[in-house]
């Protein structure tokens, strides 16, 4: 058809070329010849008419019809001339041939003249004649000879077309054919076929460019075919759950491993919706990937929960990325799914063991706060309130220094056990760390709940432990706190049933205490007390003041007791046993130890540079926290230092030392008494078991407590009476011991005479001085005289 149509349109175009150009050409020859043969043609009539009308003049004047007949015979037979007709002057002659005229309309022209007559007296007019010419065709006019110069040009022209006509087909139709042979055979075959043309022409350039372009095509399409094919080996041998879907979340392609990860066939997957395979709760996450999850690179992931061919479910994680539909392409999309079902299992595994005290099995501090979080969230939807009892377990760390870190797991372990029976099921416990633990109740009367389960708790901690075939007794104190009654936070309700609990362990342990807000106060004095400590460190703060010894037999003085002090710039004196209080729970007494060590060896040493305390010995307090086997040999480097020997040191310990019964408490002892140092039992006579303390400790000195020497004076005779007798027995005990008697809180002249007629050989307290930093120290020496009477060393005090 659309070989046919390009022919019929170049016929088209050459006819119209022939009538546009040619055709009008020609009628205009024809027109100018025919115009031509008709002026010769009437010239010639007129001729002829002037000739013959001429010669029936005298016909006419003569009244010879026969004569006029023959004339107008003669020009009627002109095959020019149609009609001819003529009259005289007088109407008496009147011929005409025919004898009917013609239509006038088939008449060219109609020719009248006057027939003149020369007479004797001159020209005479003696008629007139008409003449009708007749109408001639256009082709009437020429002669045979032009009719056949006319049919040559005709022959010329069907000649020149018809042989346009074929060349058109040969050069242009054929190749033409042939090149839509070849399409439509490459459209319907699918192969690519080319065009049996050659010519040196166009049409040959053209056959030939286009049997190159399909060469090309076929080596592209070939070239497709194998990309096509690498990318599908690719896209199913890649070990990875690869595929792809339209905008519409359709699936539109499937990896071979994606077929056999999952269980389905090709067929139940092209074309399904992935949302489908989805676990239903995890639909509306999956669809709202590209709002939440969506990198700055293009790729979106998301993780969730797939079901597979056998209806098994399995975590994925899906990483997608695509290009959006474009004028030249359409959308784009790829995804690889992961199966991070055993990743997420580790993930839970880690999440449980990071919440989880491994220990004890309970949730450790990370598991509680996120459940207090959760639980607080649910007693405000509730209205109800949520309680919070945190437990710390006392002389435990005694448990772990004396009999060792196994034995304090195993105790922990029976704790834990213990608390978990005494709560509900739906209350939470968990170990913070050490020997803390917390626990967790939700009640819309969470303040008694909670009080009567700290009861229960604290009672059922007071029947011994077995642990490694010994008893081991184990007592708690429990702080309370109410959510939201003491605190509105999490993190708040925590610390203040921390604080409830330390208020508890100071109001003598063993017992439960419910939050009140005076203890935040006692908690910010407690932490101004630390910012104390830890500038005072750093600043120089801490000073030793000194309070001398001195003998009841002379009134000289015998040694000093080494006191600590820090000197706030601002505050003055803080209380001392505030500080030492805070120290040891902090950690930081070690430090304090080390300071007011050095600096009250260095005050012995400027204090003997004096006369008459050469000799002199210093008495330094040391907490148990000091008790370090690096002790003895940083003392002595100290000693070293100063130019002091260790005899004049004396180490003042207290009962509660020696109760802890810590073999390296011993070992410290000893290494000090091998050093040369003397021990001192401070407050003696206020334990429970300091006689026997006398016999297995190396016990130097013993200090009688101030309030057995206050007692000495009452105002009750029968307290006077028994605090005599005791303080007797004291230093009747020592001095069998072999241990000298220092009686502390002497603050009036009585208390001297009473203790000087006991044979007490030391004293110290107000009555002599009070505990003064050394230059103080320094400029009150020279009243101590051995002349110096007690009263008048009271009066210079």
């Amino acid at each position: 058809m659309k070989v046919h149509s390009v022919e019929s349109r170049f016929i088209a175009i050459v006819i119209g070329a022939l009538l546009v150009f040619v055709a009008p050409l020609f009628v205009l020859f024809l027109i100018l010849s025919s115009d031509r043969v008709a002026r010769e043609r009437l010239q010639n009539t007129e001729v002829l008419l002037k000739t013959n009308v001429q010669a029936l003049g005298k016909p006419l004047w003569d009244f010879d019809n026969e004569s006029i007949d023959q004339i107008v015979a003669d020009l009627q037979a002109d095959p020019a001339i149609g009609f001819v007709r003529v009259r005289d002057t007088a109407d008496v002659i009147d011929v005409s041939k025919p004898a009917v005229a013609p239509d006038p309309g088939e008449a060219r022209s109609i020719v009248r003249t006057d027939i003149l007559h020369k007479a004797s007296n001159g020209i005479q007019k003696v008629g007139t004649a008409e003449i009708w010419l007749r109408r001639e065709g256009l082709f009437s006019r020429f002669t045979k000879d032009e009719i056949a110069i006319f049919a040559i040009f005709f022959f010329a022209v069907a000649t020149l077309f018809t042989a346009a006509i074929i060349g058109n087909r040969i050069t242009i139709v054929r190749p033409l054919m042939r090149l839509t042979a070849a399409i439509e055979a490459t459209r319907r075959l699918g192969s690519r076929h080319h065009v049996d043309w050659t010519s040196n022409d166009e049409m040959g350039a053209l056959a030939d460019n286009f049997n190159a372009m399909q060469s090309k095509l076929e080596r592209d399409e070939l070239e497709l075919k194998l990309a096509h094919a690498r990318a599908t080996d690719i896209y199913n041998l890649t070990p990875a759950m690869l595929f792809s879907i339209d905008g519409e979340n359709r699936i539109t392609a499937v990896s071979d491993y994606w077929l056999r990860a999952t269980g389905y066939r090709r067929e139940e997957a092209i074309g399904e919706d992935f949302t489908a395979f989805v676990a239903e709760e995890w639909r509306e996450a999956y669809r709202s990937r590209h709002a939440t999850n969506t990198s700055d690179g293009g790729i979106c992931e998301v993780t969730v929960r797939f079901r597979c061919a056998d209806e098994s479910v399995i975590d994925v994680l899906i990483l997608e990325t695509g290009a959006e539909a474009s004028h030249d392409r359409q959308a784009l999309s790829l995804s690889v799914m992961t199966d991070v079902t055993e990743l997420k299992e580790a993930e839970n595994r880690n999440h449980r063991q990071a919440i989880t005290d491994h220990l004890t099995g309970l949730l450790n501090r990370q598991g509680l706060e996120s459940m207090l979080d959760h639980m607080i969230g649910e007693v405000d939807a509730r209205g109800q309130q949520l309680a919070c009892l945190f437990v710390d377990l006392d002389r435990f760390k005694w448990i772990n220094d004396n009999l060792g870190h196994a034995a304090g797991d195993d105790v922990l372990c029976q704790v834990a056990m213990r608390l978990r029976r005494q709560l509900r099921a739906s209350d939470i416990i968990a170990r913070l760390g050490g020997d803390e633990f917390a626990i967790l109740l939700a009640a819309p009367n969470a303040r008694q709940l909670a009080l009567d389960i700290s009861d229960r708790l604290v009672a059922s901690l007071h029947a011994p432990f077995l642990v490694g075939g010994a008893e081991l007794h184990v007592s708690a104190s429990v702080g309370v706190a109410l959510y939201p009654d003491h605190a509105a936070t999490a993190a708040s309700l925590l610390q203040k049933s921390d604080m409830a609990m330390y208020a508890r362990k100071r109001g003598g342990k063993n017992g439960v205490q419910l939050f009140d807000s005076n203890m935040v106060d006692i908690a910010r004095t407690r932490l101004e007390i630390e910012q104390s400590i830890e500038q005072g460190l750093r600043s120089g703060w801490f000073t030793a003041h000194l309070q001398p010894i001195v003998s009841l037999a002379d009134g000289r003085v015998a040694g000093f007791e080494a006191l600590m002090r820090l000197d706030h710039p601002e505050r003055g004196l803080l209380p001392p046993a505030e500080i030492i209080g805070v120290a040891e729970e902090n950690g930081s007494i070690g430090k304090i130890g080390d300071c007011i060590l050095s600096k009250s060896i260095a005050s012995l040493a400027a204090i003997s540079k004096l006369d008459g305390l050469a000799d002199s010995y210093l008495a330094v307090n040391f907490s148990p926290l000091q008790f370090e086997p690096a002790l003895p040999a940083r003392l002595a480097a100290l000693l070293l230092e100063n130019g002091v020997t260790p005899a004049r040191i004396v180490v003042e310990i207290t009962e509660a030392v020696l109760m802890l019964d810590n073999p390296l408490v011993r070992e410290v002892l000893d290494a000090l008494s091998d050093l040369g140092c003397r021990i001192a039992l401070d407050d003696f006579g206020t334990g429970y078991s300091s006689l026997s303390y006398l016999n297995r400790f190396p016990v130097d000195i013993v200090k009688v407590d101030q309030s057995f020497t206050r007692s000495l004076s009452s105002d009750q005779p029968d307290v006077r009476r028994k605090s005599r007798m005791l303080v007797e027995g004291i230093r009747t005990i020592s001095h069998q011991m072999g241990c000298a008697v220092v009686a502390e809180g002497v603050e009036t002249a009585e208390q001297w005479d009473i203790l000087q007629a006991m044979d007490i050989e030391f004293a110290q307290g107000y009555l002599l001085s009070r505990p003064l930093p050394l230059e103080a120290l320094l400029e009150k020496l020279d009243d101590f005289a051995p002349s110096q009477a007690p009263g008048r060393r009271a009066a210079a005090l």
